[in-house]
């Protein structure tokens, strides 16, 4: 794998990943930009004890523009892109619109109970491939692969950033999801504290010595496996939150993606995309998604967290999703539609077709 760093007009980094070490990455970013935003202000939640970015700037950013606008595309004559080079395999760079930064700005009390402090963090764009009307399901293993060394470089540089307490791997598809830019692509979060999610995950692993890997070989023993190889267990997870909800662990316990041994990242790919096909091919449409990748928190229990991906999709039938309405939202009850056994027997029917 070939690694090269570069940066656009504003400043903001640009990081191509190639598996060829002759690629050419001398483009340089010719447009005129505007001024990088600042940092976003977290605010305390007194009631929740969580923080809440306020990211105004984000309201400004590119929504669902033609397939010939797409700035995730390769630059082309004419028609300067985020990414200056005329092709790529895969390229992360500096989001345009981060929730998160080391760009500071000065930050007011805001008043009540709320304690106000500094968005520090870093947000990234990954795209998975040039070609706009792929998708990762499409992508080889190989190309799999190598966003997997991305995922695994970032995860490990971004950890070392000062302010930074987790590093958050995803990506959101379709438009049911709400993205703005249809290009294959992910995310990734560099958050200035370790989210609620991981927080709850901790403590109860605290309380459970080995849970994560109970939670594996219990499933792994049972009726809703999806696909499985050397490496990797997909299963559906007995109190699935989602209609179609499916997590991915490896066989061995590791706190982040950085942890992987060469032929775990190399096992991930034809695990995961035969989950995906499954999913695209479960009501004959584009299955919207979201894939989210736990990691361990940067300082904090390491030896606890247990290395794994949730992908859901709020779809629940042909034509019909699943909304996160009054108990869902507001009281984080959830109430699934579908049973687990059935999501798990219904993705196993097309991952074997």
């Amino acid at each position: 794998m070939k690694r090269t760093i570069a940066h656009m007009a504003d400043g903001r980094e640009l990081i191509y990943f190639d598996r060829r070490d002759d690629a050419d990455r001398s483009a340089i970013d010719q447009r005129e930009l505007p001024p990088r935003p600042v940092a976003s202000e977290l605010r305390y939640d007194p009631l929740t004890e969580e923080w809440v970015a306020m990211a105004g700037h984000r309201q400004t950013r590119t929504f669902l523009p033609p397939a010939d606008e797409c700035p995730l595309c390769p630059s082309a004559p004419g028609r300067s892109t985020e990414i200056p080079a005329s092709s790529y395999d895969v390229v992360v760079f500096e989001n345009r619109f981060p929730s998160f930064s080391t760009h500071l700005g000065s930050y007011a009390d805001a008043g009540g109970l709320s304690e106000v402090r500094p968005g520090v963090g870093r947000c990234e764009v990954v795209c998975f491939t040039s070609d706009h009307a792929s998708s990762f399901s499409m992508l080889s293993d190989d190309q799999v692969e190598l966003v997997m060394e991305a995922w695994a470089d970032r995860t490990a540089e971004l950890s070392e950033i000062s302010g930074v307490e987790q590093v958050f791997c995803f990506e959101n598809r379709g438009a049911e999801i709400g993205i703005t830019l249809a290009h294959p692509h992910g995310q990734i979060y560099a958050y200035p504290y370790i989210t609620p999610r991981t927080r709850q995950h901790l403590a109860t692993a605290a309380k459970r010595p080995g849970l994560f890997a109970g939670v594996l070989a219990a499933e792994r023993a049972g009726e809703r496996v999806v696909a499985a190889n050397e490496h990797w267990t997909a299963f559906v997870p007995a109190a699935a939150r989602y209609p179609f909800e499916v997590h991915l662990y490896p066989h061995r316990q590791v706190p982040d993606l950085a942890a992987l041994s060469q032929e775990e990242r190399a096992a991930f790919g034809p695990a995961y995309t035969r989950v995906l096909r499954a999913l695209d091919g479960l009501f004959g449409v584009v299955m919207p998604y979201v894939a989210a990748w736990h990691q361990a928190p940067v300082r904090q229990g390491r030896d606890l967290a247990y290395l794994h991906m949730e992908l859901f999709s709020i779809r629940r039938a042909p034509g019909k999703l699943k909304y996160l309405a009054g108990s869902e939202s507001a009281m984080g009850a959830f109430v699934n539609d579908v049973l687990p056994e059935e999501a798990a027997r219904l993705l196993r029917s097309q991952v074997d077709h």
